[in-house]
Order: structure tokens, then sequence, then C-alpha cells
């Protein structure tokens, strides 16, 4: 069964809460120098420890949002540095959203490249089984002007010595030659039935196209 690779960073609960708190700084629910809940109204509101709600609070305090001092409570200082904290982190969010996207693609190409080589090999396996089974289904090749020996008879230019090949049909035009034996000529247009083995249809092909 094939898993998802986890691309997605987890965001710590602390980090979230003071998201969230910066977000509502940001949005001017809070204003600056108002006063909010101490560290523990924070914690009972987010359901966390105070430890939790700590180092939420400390976060926003560095990045000089609000400030937080003992027997004061936490005050808002910067409705601006929430507002660019919370664009940092949607830039950051926008990042791992195209990283999780890419690596997705990457796992999808990846199945589908398993698959294509699996086609292949079903093909080439039945290929050879097929060939197995017909030992003398014909290959054929056509006559082009490119061709080496074009108007020589099979016998003229020594065919079956060169190829080991053994042609048993000429089709010429509307006209198929069966058996056309070692005086039929190659014509331009001509396409030569031949029966092979192993590589002996490579080497028809180079013996008749010896400058392709």
């Amino acid at each position: 069964m094939d898993i998802e690779p986890k691309t997605r960073t987890v965001i710590p609960r602390y980090q979230q809460i003071a998201i969230e708190v910066a977000a509502r700084i940001a949005n001017g629910e809070y204003a600056e120098g108002e006063k909010i809940y101490a560290r523990s109204s924070l914690a009972s509101q987010y359901g966390v420890s105070p430890e939790t709600a700590r180092r939420s609070i400390c976060i926003l305090s560095d990045l000089g949002i609000v400030s937080s001092e003992k027997g004061s409570g936490i005050i808002i200082r910067s409705q601006k540095k929430a507002a660019d904290y919370i664009q940092q982190n949607s830039k950051l969010e926008t990042i791992d959203t195209i990283k999780e996207n890419l690596l997705k693609s990457v796992s999808r190409q990846k199945k589908e490249m398993d698959y294509l080589n699996e086609c292949m090999n079903d093909l080439i396996e039945a290929s050879v089984h097929f060939r197995s089974m017909n030992p003398f289904m014909p290959f054929e090749i056509r006559i082009t002007k490119d061709c080496a020996f074009l108007n020589k008879t099979v016998t003229e230019i020594q065919f079956w010595q060169h190829t080991g090949a053994t042609v048993i049909a000429v089709s010429r035009k509307d006209l198929v030659m069966k058996s056309p034996g070692p005086y039929v000529a190659l014509t331009e247009g001509d396409t030569i039935y031949f029966i092979a083995q192993d590589d002996t249809a490579d080497r028809v092909k180079g013996f008749l196209y010896p400058n392709q």
C-alpha cells in the first residue's frame, strides 16, 4: 500500500496560539496600549497548560507585539508588528503548500513511471512469448530511393549470403508476390517480407541501407 509522504510541518500549539492572538491584534480587536488577559487566563481560554501560554506570550513579546510584566498582565504594543508576523507566517504556509504539492506531483510521476515500466515489461514478455510460438513470423522492410541495391535482384546482391534472411514475399503496388524467387529485383516502393533469426532483421536493414 502506497503512503503519501508527510510534507506539511506541524506547527506547535504555543505557536498557533501566538499567531491567533497576533491576528486579533492585527485586525484591531485589541488596541495598542490595551491590557488583555494574564497568562493564566490565556491558558484557560485556549485549554492549554500555563507553560504553553507562557511560550506563546514569549514569542509575541520577543517580536515587540506585546509586553508582559509580572503583575501587569499582557499589554498590546504594536499592531503593525502583529500584522508583519501574520504576513510572515502566511508566506511560510505558502512555501509549505508549494513543497507539499511538488512532492505529491513527484510521487504521482513515480507511480506513472512504475506503471509504464510494468507495461513495457509485459509487452516485451508477450512479444518474446509470441515470437517463440511463431518462429516463422515474417519481418518487413520498405525499399526506398536510398536503398543501396535499387533495381538489383536478390541473387545479384547475394541477399541470403549477407543477411541470413530468406525473402518470402514482395508487395509491389497492389500485387503481392509470394515466394518471388531469387531473380526478383528490389524496386522503389516495394515492401520486402522475409524470415529472420536472432539479429538478422537488423542485419537486413544495415545491409540494404548501410549509410543510415
